[in-house]
């Protein structure tokens, strides 16, 4: 291996320890506690090393939201392709959704809420995100009626599946009520 290999391979690896604790740092203390000199302390690094890798915390934020999009697509895809027709799909693709959310409050929250300097629906959305939009459209696309655009309906449906993640995170549904609140978005959006 040459040097240059050896180096490029330390700084991958550096940076998704940074990723990654800093994943850590915000599922625990929340985002306003991830600061590049605590990330710089925890990862025993210089704050110029981090410098390095991420202007700032906003990059981070950005690069914890890209990560986060790759994980959501994968989930959604796995849990929908075990299900047995359009309707299950559908069902299926909110509970992944809505258990990502559930079990990964601060990344949803770089993902959805926070500025990472991502562009969403425009030419220059990165990949990932293009992707995890994709793994929606995927279930979405074959019950949004007739004469409906598929991706219309998919940025409606995913608008209210996210109003439900948020809404519960913040404690401003009922408690306990997930799985009927799904079913019924599934129930009256889902035409199969």
């Amino acid at each position: 291996m040459s040097v240059k290999e050896r180096k490029e391979r330390e700084r991958a690896v550096r940076e998704r320890l940074i990723l990654a604790t800093a994943r850590e740092l915000a599922e625990q203390q929340g985002w306003d506690a991830v600061t590049t000199r605590r990330l710089a302390e925890r990862i025993e690094y210089s704050q110029p090393v981090l410098y390095s890798h991420f202007r700032g915390k906003r990059e981070i934020i950005g690069a914890v939201a890209l990560e986060g999009a790759t994980e959501m697509a994968a989930a959604v895809r796995a849990a929908t392709s075990a299900a047995s027709g359009p309707r299950e799909r559908v069902a299926a693709l909110a509970r992944a959704y809505l258990d990502f959310a559930t079990r990964h409050p601060a990344v949803y929250e770089a993902m959805f809420q926070l500025d990472g300097g991502l562009a969403f629906a425009r030419e220059d959305t990165p990949e990932q995100l293009k992707d995890a939009f994709a793994a929606l459209l995927e279930s979405l696309g074959e019950v949004a009626g007739d004469g409906v655009d598929p991706g219309l309906f998919t940025e409606v449906f995913w608008a209210a599946l996210h109003g439900i993640a948020t809404l519960k995170r913040s404690g401003r549904l009922r408690p306990g009520d997930t799985e009927q609140q799904m079913e019924l978005l599934v129930g009256r959006l889902a035409v199969v």
